[in-house]
């Protein structure tokens, strides 16, 4: 038998496709200061959604 490879997996991870417009946009800015080296921002970003999932705004997850 012989060993194939998995075809990549085209759809977003579970959690990135339940996430709310602004852990969307979070997410998405994050995604772009990593590309610009901006490591600061990005943590920025990280910090702010954090803080928005705790704040109970955040409807990532919960179904509508």
């Amino acid at each position: 038998m012989t060993h194939e490879q998995q075809p990549a997996q085209a759809s977003a991870a579970p959690e990135e496709a339940t996430l709310c417009l602004p852990c969307q946009e979070l997410a998405l800015a994050e995604a772009v200061a990593k590309a610009e080296y901006d490591w600061s921002r990005a943590t920025d970003c990280r910090v702010l959604m954090k803080l928005h999932r705790e704040s109970g705004q955040c409807v990532a997850g919960q179904s509508v």
